[in-house]
C-alpha cells in the first residue's frame, strides 16, 4: 500500500489501470489496496466511466486525500489581485 501512496503523492490523481501498470500489481490486488485505503480515508476513490469507440470503459480515479496540489506558475486573475 505505501507504494500506491508514494505513486500517488508523485503522480496526482490517477485511474485504477494506471496505477497497476505503475506498481507492478495485479489489477485484482490493485483493486483491494485502493479499497483498504479508501476504507482509512488515507485516498479518495470516485467511479469513472469514458468512452472509447464508442464502447464505455468503467475505471477508478485516485488521489491522495486531503492533498491540493500548488497552483500552476503564470499570471494571476484581476479578482486574486484585489483579495491581498
Amino acid at each position: 500500500m505505501k507504494t500506491i501512496l508514494q505513486y500517488l503523492k508523485t503522480h496526482g490523481e490517477r485511474t485504477d489501470a494506471e496505477i497497476a501498470d505503475a506498481t507492478g500489481l495485479t489489477l485484482a490486488k490493485t483493486h483491494a489496496q485502493l479499497a483498504d485505503l479508501a476504507a482509512k480515508r488515507e485516498i479518495m476513490v470516485c467511479l469513472s466511466t469514458r468512452y472509447e469507440k464508442g464502447k464505455p470503459v468503467e475505471s477508478m480515479k485516485c488521489r491522495l486525500a486531503g492533498y491540493i496540489p500548488p497552483a500552476a506558475p503564470g499570471r494571476k486573475s484581476k479578482s486574486q489581485l484585489k483579495i491581498s
